[in-house]
């Protein structure tokens, strides 16, 4: 598996897989590809989680299958496209080294990768859109693809380091990573519901990154130029 990720506010991930060789992909995803692409719809990851492991994602908000793509007669092209402003980071997962990711961060990675849920908390009814905050777990062997908005800011957190962060800014971390989610009170966001700031606390060791493009603050930027229903 080759890679290439082209682009700048909006890349694009370029994958070349040699013959036989499949990779992993959430549905609808896919944005062009060479003809001899077969694809396959499966509800397992890595074959580890199973359908039940798909039945607890779609619950989360995630989806209940995946898309395989495996190349066939000779070397095939697959290509995804960001679907926001933003950045497409490929890194390697490992035994031991696994990644919890932002509910819709995993775009694609090797055939051998398993995603279930590794964190979901309501947050009320403000918050995401009332889904509540969803982590994905990545597992497995082989490279893996996240997509991360706006720009990305990463720090290295040492033993009994923490980080305060707004929850949509939290794009991927190691699994050694302690997380929670934690409330502060007497302060109101428009973005969010009810009283109380919602923040993620992050505890060293381990790597996090951040995204810069939260969802809550895109969409909040985008309502005013949204249709409202009303006829003027």
């Amino acid at each position: 598996m080759r890679s290439e990720i082209s682009g700048t506010t909006l890349p694009v991930l370029t994958v070349t897989l040699e013959a036989g060789e499949t990779m992993l992909a959430e549905p609808d995803r896919l944005s062009w590809m060479t003809s001899n692409v077969a694809m396959r719809t499966t509800a397992a990851t890595g074959g580890a989680t199973g359908f039940f492991g798909a039945i607890g994602r779609a619950v989360s908000g995630g989806g209940l299958f995946m898309t395989e793509f495996t190349a066939e007669g000779g070397e095939a092209l697959v290509a995804f496209a960001a679907t926001l402003p933003g950045a497409i980071m490929e890194t390697k997962v490992s035994a031991g080294r696994g990644l919890l990711i932002h509910r819709h961060g995993f775009l694609a990675g090797a055939a051998g990768l398993s995603l279930a849920v590794g964190f979901q908390q309501s947050l009320g009814a403000g918050v995401f859109g009332g889904e509540g905050f969803v982590l994905q777990h990545l597992t497995g062997e082989g490279p893996a693809f996240v997509e991360l908005g706006g720009e990305i800011v990463s720090y290295t957190l040492k033993q009994g380091q923490d980080l305060l962060v707004h929850p949509g800014h939290v794009g991927m971390f190691e699994e050694t990573v302690g997380f929670e989610i934690t409330t502060i009170r007497g302060v109101k966001n428009v973005l969010f519901g009810g009283d109380g700031l919602f923040l993620a606390r992050l505890s060293g060791p381990g790597q996090v990154w951040l995204q810069s493009l939260t969802p809550a603050k895109l969409a909040h930027a985008l309502r005013p130029y949204l249709p409202s229903g009303e006829h003027r």
